[in-house]
């Protein structure tokens, strides 16, 4: 059995062990040794990573009871290793970790609900709440934890029986049973967890909460801390400085400056719609004014600029309306888009013709006989053109 030094020497990052296995677990070496103060992944937190002697651990796993170290190398059992923990990343984590116990308690402590689900993530944590709550009491939560947070008071561990669990306010029941290790953030909670965390609540240094959303009926609060807190500050005063420059509006003024932009850029898009529908009306006419005819059938194959999907569906579609016309249209953006229509009395199957463009050319589309269209496709828009040229001769 793996002593883990993790469990009553959080701050251990450097320590000596010997390598009692030597396995292949899952396809990738690995290693069990006598001690270890790699934490495996658990209980919501990532594995630490690190240096095994010459080895790295690149992922720690408790598996049935053992913890697994899986290296880049391996090691053969019986060698003596020296081990140094990433501690930059596990720091990171015993910030979240110990601020997901402070926000936790806090959140519950106003009454605004219970912890039912905990991930520490790459770039932000989330907490699950049994219920809904309002920003106004997030807020009062947050409030309520950083003062616990500068108030730099002692986080610290003990052991005790599951018996002797029961009689002391843990703000959950434990979920397992025997002996229990218990982080105690004084005077504010008391939680069994098997995870690393500060020795003092002021190392957390921030905690931030970010988002809220509805989830499976209770919330889920995405927050930070620490180090994390304030790298992700410092990214939103760097978007919201390059948003003030661009629009030239105070700070306070964006939001009704990026409502403006967004009703103005509504109105264009309109516009912009009415103008395609119109030119789709000329340009039909003009194609089929052009066209020669033979058999009794018009066929036109023409690369289009300045239309979009819809506004080639328009053109194509007025002129397979007006009868003896199948037209297939190529826009000239990239990647092209196609639309190909034909009128009920022409024979052409424009799905068809369609499918065989998308097995020359790649890109995804559909339809039916007389109307599909497809886009995504890697050709040049003559090209495809040539090609539907070929395939409705």
């Amino acid at each position: 059995m793996t002593s883990r030094i993790y469990y009553t020497d959080q701050a251990c990052g450097e320590f000596d062990a010997t390598v009692v296995e030597s396995r292949i677990h899952e396809g990738r070496p690995a290693v069990v040794l006598d001690r270890t103060a790699f934490y495996p992944t658990s209980g919501g937190q990532p594995f630490d990573t690190g240096q095994l002697g010459p080895a790295r651990v690149v992922d720690v796993i408790d598996h049935e009871g053992e913890v697994l170290h899986i290296v880049d190398t391996p090691l053969p059992a019986g060698a003596t290793v020296h081990g140094t923990v990433d501690w930059e990343r596990r720091f990171d984590h015993m910030q979240q970790h110990t601020g997901q116990h402070v926000l936790s308690a806090a959140f519950e402590d106003a009454g605004a609900g219970r912890t039912v689900g905990f991930h520490l993530g790459h770039d932000a944590s989330t907490i699950d709440l049994d219920r809904q709550v309002l920003w106004a009491e997030i807020e009062g939560a947050v409030d309520t934890a950083n003062r616990i947070v500068w108030d730099d008071r002692p986080v610290s561990v003990r052991f005790v029986t599951d018996g002797e669990a029961s009689t002391l306010p843990l703000r959950k029941p434990p979920t397992r049973e025997g002996t229990l290790r218990l982080i105690d953030v004084s005077g504010f909670d008391l939680s069994a967890c098997g995870g690393t965390h500060v020795a003092r609540t002021g190392a957390i240094g921030m905690i931030a909460v970010m988002a809220a959303e509805k989830f499976k009926g209770g919330s889920r609060i995405t927050f930070a801390c620490g180090g994390r807190a304030r790298r992700l500050l410092l990214a939103y005063r760097d978007t919201i400085a390059g948003s003030v420059r661009a629009l030239s509006v105070l700070p306070v003024e964006l939001p009704v400056a990026i409502e403006k932009l967004q009703q103005e850029a509504k109105g264009l898009r309109k516009a912009n719609m009415r103008l395609q529908e119109r030119l789709a009306v000329h340009e039909a006419d003009r194609l089929f004014a052009a066209a020669s005819e033979r058999g009794g059938v018009r066929t036109i194959v023409e690369t289009l600029d300045g239309f979009d999907a819809p506004a080639l569906k328009t053109v194509a579609a007025a002129l397979a309306a007006r009868g003896g016309t199948v037209a297939a249209l190529v826009s000239t953006t990239v990647p092209p888009q196609v639309v190909i229509a034909r009128s009920p009395d022409v024979s052409v199957d424009a799905n068809a013709v369609l499918r065989e463009l998308l097995h020359g050319f790649g890109g995804k589309g559909g339809g039916k006989p007389d109307l599909a269209q497809g886009g995504g496709m890697n050709g040049d828009p003559a090209a495809i053109a040539g090609a539907i040229r070929t395939l409705i001769a």
